[in-house]
């Protein structure tokens, strides 16, 4: 039996299509404390500790930390080719909203709640924010393609 894919609405922040795999924090995320490198959040204590938000896409509650080191850290891990591919974020902030239209990275809030009860880590996700919605795609039925979508 073929599992099918589930789609949910949300709100566009900033534009694009993406697809990969989604990374889960319960936390709220300082950029700042991600080492540009690799991508690892390097908070001590974090939920997401020593994990890479390098290429996936991040699904967290907000932002947090003064404006000049959110915005420096997203920017240090996105010239090193190590920032999220897309963001859905349930509290947006100016600074996060500002970072991601500037910087070109998908961003979207108000996403059905259901999502967030369905959504685990590594599951494979489809984000259009230009048409308002996240998908959630069974492993079997995507292509295995990590680009845009």
């Amino acid at each position: 039996m073929k599992e099918e894919n589930i789609t949910f609405s949300c709100h566009k922040i900033s534009e694009g299509k993406v697809e990969g795999e989604a990374l889960i924090s319960q936390e709220d995320i300082l950029f700042y404390l991600c080492d540009p490198k690799t991508g690892r959040i390097i908070e001590k204590g974090h939920d997401l500790e020593g994990q890479s938000v390098a290429g996936k896409i991040l699904v967290f509650p907000a932002g947090k930390g003064s404006s000049s080191v959110q915005v420096d850290g997203l920017y240090q891990l996105l010239t090193r080719n190590n920032a999220p591919k897309a963001m859905i974020i349930e509290r947006p902030d100016t600074i996060l909203v500002t970072s991601a239209i500037i910087m070109e990275i998908p961003l979207v809030d108000r996403v059905e709640e259901k999502f967030y009860r369905t959504v685990k880590n590594g599951d494979y996700l489809r984000v259009d924010a230009d048409a308002g919605t996240v998908m959630i795609v069974p492993q079997r039925n995507h292509s295995g393609q990590k680009g845009n979508a």
